[in-house]
């Protein structure tokens, strides 16, 4: 209706130089617009009616969770053990489902009842510079990469830990064995 109106004032001034044009501003009616729009109204409401301790909002630095992960606080949480070891999934049903979830924090919020062995603890961050951390994830008979269904890591923290481990190895700070082939020669001197 806006439109239609300011579009007829437009007419209306070419034909009447006396009228003066005036502008009506107009709300956007596209759907994915005002969709985004309600999703940050909602996440906006989900940080105020968020506990602190599911708050993932503030960033920790790396230097942090280094220093963490020699603390006496983690091991008094953790032992000895990696992170996902004691973690246990919830899913329905008598078989975990063969991904596990995409993400455990949507808008700054813990968004599950049982956050994968990562997002539950805000100071463990997967960045490069941190190789403990790192270490837990790959195995150590063959030096690959943990699955996430063995360690139970949401995809959004899988894939956070693959970029982590290959950019740690290509830097040198995590050190890795190239298989070497053995080639028979002597089919080749005649």
């Amino acid at each position: 209706m806006a439109l239609i109106l300011n579009k007829l004032q437009f007419a209306a001034s070419i034909i009447r130089p006396s009228l003066t044009s005036r502008v009506i501003p107009v709300k956007c009616m596209h759907p994915t617009i005002t969709k985004l729009n309600e999703v940050e109204q909602s996440d906006q409401l989900a940080l105020q009616r968020a506990p602190i301790s599911k708050d993932r909002t503030t960033i920790i630095p790396v230097e942090v969770s280094i220093r963490y992960l020699k603390s006496r606080a983690y091991r008094e949480t953790y032992g000895d053990d990696p992170v996902w070891k004691i973690y246990r999934r919830n899913f329905k049903g008598q078989f975990p489902p063969k991904k596990t979830r995409k993400l455990c924090i949507r808008g700054g919020v813990i968004d599950t009842g049982s956050p994968c062995p990562i997002c539950r603890d805000e100071y463990l961050i997967l960045d490069y510079r941190n190789i403990d951390l790192l270490k837990q994830f790959i195995s150590e008979h063959d030096g690959s990469l943990l699955s996430y269904n063995y360690t139970n890591l949401c995809q959004k923290a899988y894939k956070d830990l693959r970029v982590a481990v290959m950019k740690a190895k290509e830097y040198g700070l995590l050190t890795f064995d190239v298989p070497y082939i053995y080639y028979d020669y002597t089919i080749w001197n005649h």
